[in-house]
């Protein structure tokens, strides 16, 4: 089988990470075409071996690239294309048609009730969205959540199959060593107590809750925030208003996976088994990719929304517990998890639970109904 995933960019982000874990466990032979900024996931993928196409997109409204999309497909003769995010969705779908290719398929990684990879849902986004998905033959929903509300939209139930994302939990594991790596490059004093926050820096992640609750606990408490994006600025200039500015860390973009081994500290294992603490404080999420990790570096998870988490039993959640997307609460929180220290970090069952190479196998079995044309009534279990 030939698939060709379509996605808008390839810089560090949870859906950008996402497929380049499942293009190591597909087994078919995949090429990539990013619309826009081939970034530092594109240069990860290519290292592996898989094929990445820059498109070369200039904008949204960039309908040129319609056509060059339309020819590459043709020529790559393609059993199934695959698209990842709004844009790609978009011209990914109508480029698929033009060029033949009926086993459409496309992953809703990122919707919320009111938003969007990060952007307010208007009423023109959902009119765009659903003519386009009206396009494809089958829309993969990452979580339980999403799939209910892509049926709320209006998609049909047999046009929706949940294939949860994956992580590879064994790889974060928690290390003593790297702990002490990453903690000294981030010059965090030895008896620090580190709550992280992991994602892109925009103001739907509010991260901005962290930072004022950290102002509200004791001097030895250190936020870490890992990720980058357009609201940094805003946010290092709220850590100065608070009197906090020695007490937060911007650690930047995070591979994965160390460029080398030992690890240098720089790589998200790393940086999670630096921690002591995991905080969430986004109150809408189609997943919680950033949380599962967490469990699997042993972490105490403290979150507002995570379907990923909610979908499981209980005795499996770990040290994940549910918390109130304001300062107070999870200050509250933190002064509670503070005496446990870092005994017993240990992957609670949900971590293994959402393993990569289970969501590629799910992902193949899409494959295969979009090939033969099937659908059904589904339940939107995990």
């Amino acid at each position: 089988m030939r698939a060709l995933h379509v996605i808008t960019g390839l810089g560090m982000g949870g859906a950008e990470q996402q497929l380049r874990l499942l293009l190591r466990h597909l087994p078919a032979s995949c090429d990539v075409v990013t619309l826009t900024n081939p970034g530092s996931v594109a240069r990860q993928i290519m290292a592996e071996g898989t094929r990445v196409t820059h498109l070369g997109m200039t904008g949204n409204r960039d309908l040129s690239a319609l056509p060059r999309l339309t020819k590459l497909i043709r020529a790559g003769h393609y059993d199934v294309v695959h698209t990842h995010l709004y844009r790609a969705c978009l011209y990914g779908r109508i480029a698929a048609r033009i060029a033949g290719v009926r086993a459409v398929v496309a992953t809703e990684h990122s919707l919320g009730e009111s938003q969007m990879e990060g952007r307010p849902l208007t009423g023109g986004v959902r009119a765009l969205y659903l003519a386009g998905e009206r396009l494809g033959r089958v829309t993969v929903a990452v979580s339980p959540a999403v799939a209910r509300r892509l049926h709320r939209w209006g998609v049909p139930r047999q046009r929706i199959s949940v294939v949860p994302n994956g992580i590879d939990a064994d790889r974060f594991r928690y290390d003593p060593a790297t702990r002490a790596t990453a903690r000294r490059r981030l010059d965090l004093p030895e008896d620090a107590y580190v709550v992280g926050g992991v994602g892109r820096l925009t103001p739907g992640k509010r991260f901005d809750v962290l930072l004022r609750a950290v102002a509200q606990l004791p001097g030895d408490v250190v936020a870490v925030l890992v990720g980058t994006g357009p609201q940094e600025a805003e946010l290092r200039g709220l850590a100065e208003r608070l009197r906090i500015t020695g007490r937060v860390r911007f650690a930047g973009e995070a591979r994965h996976e160390p460029d080398v081994t030992p690890s240098d500290g720089t790589d998200l294992p790393a940086l999670l088994s630096a921690m002591d603490a995991l905080a969430s404080p986004s109150p809408e999420e189609a997943f919680g990719l950033a949380l599962l990790e967490g469990l699997a570096s042993g972490l105490p998870v403290l979150y507002a929304d995570c379907p990923a988490i909610d979908a499981r039993p209980c005795a499996e959640r770990g040290l994940a517990m549910p918390c109130a997307s304001d300062p107070d609460s999870l200050a509250r929180a933190l002064h509670t998890l503070r005496p446990r220290g870092t005994a017993a970090r240990t992957a609670p069952p949900a971590a293994h639970h959402y393993s990569i190479a289970r969501s590629a196998g799910q992902l193949m079995n899409v494959y295969e109904s979009a090939l033969s044309g099937s659908t059904s009534e589904v339940t939107f279990d995990a």
